[in-house]
């Protein structure tokens, strides 16, 4: 639990909720279709395995609770345009998020036993979103080349009485590829992201900056089969409010080309 840039360490804090954990798990199917040397796209679906429990705002026990979620989340459908260069380094990304997750679960357990769980903590948020991106590129020198990245995602409507803030994504990253197979990278990883808004909202404890390290490895099985592994560990938070953030966050997965 975090408040600005610092710990959270005493409680209770008037008007605000002590949430006390959540354990987020996501295991995303992505396609990825070249259709030229200057088009493609990209469609992410995830699957949401989160488990949360809070104290609530009354510090009595009335309004705490426990959930587990698990069901499918928010599609993601991206097209990417690389004909601004002639080698196709520069590139542009755009698309929507569809409202393809759940937003009315419930607390399993607790006081708020078959209440509304935040909105927030849902698998999907209900809305549609614009995603809006630019990329680049490029090698450093035979052994060592570079990514850099911005993606906006812009809520184009409310539902049920909720939007989730409007964030802006900023990765950086370096790559080692003299290892023949193996392939060392590390990241930097950015976000800006405003304040949800409406009545089943929290404003107040939404929204912030944070910046975090993720070294990883990548692992050429083959021609055509790839794993990497992540970890990402935080460097910065300046959060609004009071809210949870991850300690780190592991990432692995494997990849097949056709």
């Amino acid at each position: 639990m975090r408040n600005g840039t610092g710990k959270t360490m005493t409680w209770p804090v008037d008007g605000h909720e002590q949430e006390l954990y959540t354990k987020n798990q996501y295991l995303t199917a992505s396609v990825d279709y070249t259709a030229s040397p200057d088009w493609g796209v990209t469609v992410q679906l995830p699957y949401v395995d989160r488990t949360h429990a809070t104290n609530g705002f009354a510090f009595d026990g009335s309004d705490a609770g426990a959930s587990h979620t698990h069901s499918l989340g928010d599609m993601k459908v991206i097209g990417r345009y690389t004909g601004l260069t002639e080698n196709h380094n520069l590139g542009i990304q755009f698309g929507l998020k569809l409202a393809t997750g759940s937003h009315t679960e419930n607390f399993n357990s607790g006081a708020l036993a078959g209440q509304p769980l935040d909105r927030g903590l849902q698998p999907g948020s209900g809305t549609t979103d614009l995603i809006a991106g630019i990329f680049q590129f490029n090698e450093l020198s035979p052994d060592w080349d570079y990514f850099v990245q911005a993606m906006t995602q812009l809520p184009l409507n409310h539902r049920d009485g909720y939007q989730p803030g409007k964030s802006l994504n900023l990765n950086a990253g370096i790559r080692y590829a003299a290892m023949g197979a193996w392939i060392p990278q590390l990241q930097l990883n950015g976000r800006i992201s405003s304040k949800d808004s409406g009545v089943n909202a929290s404003p107040d404890d939404s929204g912030g900056k944070t910046l975090y390290i993720s070294p990883g490895l990548t692992w050429n099985m083959t021609e055509r089969v790839r794993m990497y592994m992540f970890l990402q560990v935080p460097l910065y938070h300046n959060l609004n409010g009071y809210q949870l953030a991850p300690k780190y966050t592991v990432s692995v997965g494997t990849s097949l080309g056709f």
